[in-house]
């Protein structure tokens, strides 16, 4: 995306999110380029709901609470 020196005083942070999400964002004076805003993190990448769906699976007691032998075995004392 090109874009004048006016339109990104303007437009700083939606120039600022192009960029972060990997867009290539040229600034231009007098119709010459002189500025590439590049971000320094890595690409942003929009977050997808249940992207480990199916991954992961738990006994039906994985909530039960410990007895007092595995406390004991992870270093809890009574």
């Amino acid at each position: 995306m090109k874009c004048t020196v006016q339109h990104a005083e303007k437009n700083l942070e939606k120039l600022i999110e192009k960029a972060c999400r990997g867009e290539d964002v040229i600034i231009t004076l007098a119709k010459k380029p002189i500025v590439k805003l590049v971000a320094i993190a890595p690409a942003l990448r929009e977050r997808v709901p249940g992207g480990f769906e199916g991954q992961f699976s738990w006994t039906q007691d994985a909530f039960d609470p410990l007895t007092e032998e595995e406390m004991r075995e992870l270093g809890f004392e009574f």
